[in-house]
């Protein structure tokens, strides 16, 4: 029986942990304690930092495992990267997982590439003028933290006196003594999902992304088929193959972020691993096959193809967050819709009792809806209906 590990244990690993059941794996699951649901799905759980490389390495030898994954968050990237290549095994390298996983190197190899994105520099929290190396950049700028997800570390600036508690914002979400700011983009945002293999783009698919508005655009749900024009999904295509080049990703989900100015699309960057907010479902419905299975048996090594034909039936879907207005405990969740061959998953992540935050980030979803249909007007209408008849009570 071959051995994977998977780093995480929570929501956005679930499914994963789950499909890695079905296909036989022996399912080894490591996680800083915490109530996770992916706990009692694993076969052994470790409870450790997926951040320390060393630890979760000796964990890797002494399971002889045959691949390391996770889904849905760019913590553990790194440290996959490190395991790959000191193990031998499929996957990132780790020098591809650190530029993955810093934006200021991520922005410095695409300007070397001549990968077409938005201007920037790197300023370091101990830098006292750092004004000055931002004077040549235009209105309005974001301030990033460089490692960071989850949308964490990141606010609009729109003058100089908001510097400093932008900066203060960003100090709080990174553990680098360095962090960036680039010219913000003004235009249509939107996101795709691809896979490299064997240095080959095995499909890339543009999204259409439902955002919160919050301190900055929080991704809350997202929807396939985009409809762009061919010329606009060709550039996508070259600039995301670019970028992936330019970065070394190779054999590995990639989860893309683009914005459409004055006719040309701009990368505002790319992860080494598979989207979360339902983005490997969204895959899964489109291309009608399981996207955890593929994302799996890369990471064990095995051939895996990702079947497109002339005949291929797309199916268009939808997906949101459910969310809270407001910090409290859940006094009761209540799902009235009827069964329906067009709502393909409706999930509470939390049970009444339990504590939620009100939504600024990802992470604070309290759980999710996906629809489909046979256009994709129909599954956003499924969608919106399905909303509606979802009643959850926060006090």
């Amino acid at each position: 029986m071959k051995k994977v590990l998977i780093l995480g244990a929570g929501i956005y690993q679930v499914p994963l942990i789950k499909t890695a059941g079905k296909l036989g794996l022996y399912t080894i699951v490591a996680s800083i304690p915490g109530n996770y649901p992916g706990f009692e799905l694993a076969d052994k759980v470790y409870y450790e930092d997926t951040t320390d490389f060393q630890k979760i390495l000796e964990i890797a030898k002494k399971e002889n495992i045959d691949g390391i994954i996770t889904t849905g968050t760019d913590v553990a990237v790194i440290t996959i990267g490190k395991v790959c290549d000191n193990l031998g095994l499929p996957g990132l390298t780790a020098t591809a997982a650190e530029i993955a996983t810093d934006k200021m190197l991520m922005k410095q190899r695409y300007e070397e590439f001549g990968v077409r994105t938005a201007k920037f520099r790197k300023i370091y929290f101990a830098d006292t003028c750092y004004e000055k190396k931002l004077s040549d950049l235009c209105f309005p700028l974001m301030f990033k933290s460089v490692d960071s997800s989850g949308s964490r570390g990141i606010i609009k600036v729109n003058s100089p006196d908001e510097f400093e508690a932008a900066k203060v914002n960003v100090a709080s979400n990174t553990r680098s003594n360095y962090f960036i700011v680039e010219e913000f983009l003004d235009g249509e945002e939107f996101g795709a999902q691809a896979f490299i293999r064997n240095g080959k783009l095995q499909f890339v698919l543009p999204h259409g992304d439902y955002v919160f508005k919050g301190d900055t655009g929080v991704p809350i749900g997202h929807f396939a088929p985009y409809d762009l024009p061919a010329d606009v999904i060709e550039d996508s295509i070259l600039q995301l193959n670019n970028a992936a080049k330019a970065m070394g990703l190779n054999n590995c989900a990639i989860n893309a972020d683009f914005i459409l100015c004055n006719g040309k699309v701009y990368v505002l960057e790319l992860g080494g691993r598979c989207g979360a907010t339902c983005l490997a479902e969204l895959v899964s419905i489109y291309f009608g096959y399981n996207y955890y299975e593929k994302i799996l048996k890369t990471a064990l090594g095995e051939d895996v193809d990702f079947p497109e034909t002339d005949d291929t039936i797309f199916t268009p879907n939808a997906s949101m967050l459910l969310m809270s207005d407001k910090d409290g405990k859940i006094i009761s969740q209540r799902d009235d819709n009827p069964d329906s061959a067009n709502i393909v998953d409706i999930q509470f992540d939390y049970k009444p009792g339990d504590e939620v935050h009100k939504f600024r980030i990802g992470p604070h979803r309290i759980g999710h809806i996906i629809t489909k249909g046979n256009t994709l007007g129909e599954a956003v209408n499924t969608l919106r209906k399905a909303m509606n008849k979802i009643h959850i009570e926060v006090e």
